[in-house]
């Protein structure tokens, strides 16, 4: 699944609520507008930082007036259920909009004891991570890409860059080994790969969406396996500390194959300078617009789309080489 600068919003601010008032005719379903709660994987995590820019974009442009309060899932799953329980229960809140830590566990939520609409974003709610229409009554919408679809072609690149590589030693860093998203990415990344009887994986290990720690994670890495080909991530926060420990280690970045993940500003930069060579792109804060606008079509009576593919709110190939980059410069700092 992580995450701005620019469009970067502090912890403090997250931990308030905002109301974001827009001229206009009032709702129909309430005379004083609506609640939301924004359920942050992390209040402190850039990524959720950034689905929360757009969230609050895509309030600031409604006719109605549109309250958002962000609640800290601590990168915690009972953490969050637990909040996604109270949200839906208290009265408090018209809709709910998540960045789950676990779709799987939060399943346990439904069905809602009160009918308002949840939208999730970057991963699903319900047992199949890989399924992105709504799986449990009360999930209105998905944003999102299949996990397995995008770590697939995440891998295909490696085994493209491999083709002339005999043997070519990989590792794979993902941001937490732990969790249903990145459990898939990993095996998706690991069925592609084993495939190759060139492709060694020399290591895998855990950034935890940290710089420092993917930066210490790779620094160990290096000690046994320094002559590696490629380094592949999910995360761009994790291979831009895995970089920083490469170059420490004397090894020019551009003379491997670094695939990051997210579509950070630093992360585009990487790649069209060649530091690295490829990065998927995510699009947080316009996968957050997208999230809201279902919410307040499913709170004015408006058709709502079950399902909102990730990799076509950006405007650009999310596979992105530095050849496919054109002037996309990214939409957050992680």
């Amino acid at each position: 699944m992580r995450r701005p600068h620019g469009m970067f919003l502090g912890a403090s601010a997250l931990a308030a609520t905002l109301t974001l008032s827009a001229c206009g005719s009032e709702g129909a379903g309430s005379s004083d507008g609506y609640e939301i709660a924004f359920l942050a994987a992390s209040s402190q995590n850039g990524y959720s930082q950034a689905v929360y820019e757009g969230i609050e974009q895509a309030a600031a442009d409604a006719d109605v007036e549109i309250s958002v309060k962000i609640l800290d899932g601590q990168f915690d799953a009972n953490t969050q259920l637990s909040q996604l329980q109270n949200a839906t229960t208290t009265g408090q809140y018209d809709g709910v909009i998540v960045v789950p830590n676990d779709g799987p566990s939060l399943a346990a939520a439904f069905p809602l004891p009160n009918d308002i609409p949840v939208a999730t974003v970057l991963a699903p709610i319900g047992p199949d991570i890989n399924e992105m229409e709504p799986q449990v009554e009360g999930v209105i919408t998905t944003v999102a890409v299949p996990p397995v679809e995008a770590a697939t072609k995440q891998a295909e690149q490696v085994v493209d860059y491999c083709a002339e590589l005999d043997p070519c030693k990989v590792v794979l860093m993902l941001g937490q080994l732990d969790t249903p998203l990145d459990t898939a990415r990993r095996e998706a990344y690991e069925k592609v790969l084993s495939g190759n009887d060139n492709i060694q994986i020399v290591a895998t290990v855990e950034g935890g969406y940290d710089r420092d720690t993917a930066m210490t994670a790779m620094a160990n890495v290096l000690q046994s396996n320094s002559d590696f080909n490629v380094l592949l991530s999910n995360a761009d926060q994790d291979a831009l500390g895995a970089t920083l420990a490469i170059e420490d280690a004397g090894i020019d970045p551009s003379s491997v194959f670094i695939m990051g993940g997210g579509g950070t500003k630093e992360a585009v930069e990487n790649v069209k300078s060649g530091r690295w060579a490829a990065d998927y792109l995510n699009f947080p804060v316009s996968m957050g617009r997208a999230a809201m606008e279902q919410v307040l079509n499913a709170l004015e009576g408006r058709e709502v789309e079950s399902y909102v593919n990730a990799d076509e709110v950006g405007g650009t190939e999310p596979y992105a080489t530095k050849e496919t980059l054109g002037d996309f410069v990214g939409e957050w700092n992680g």
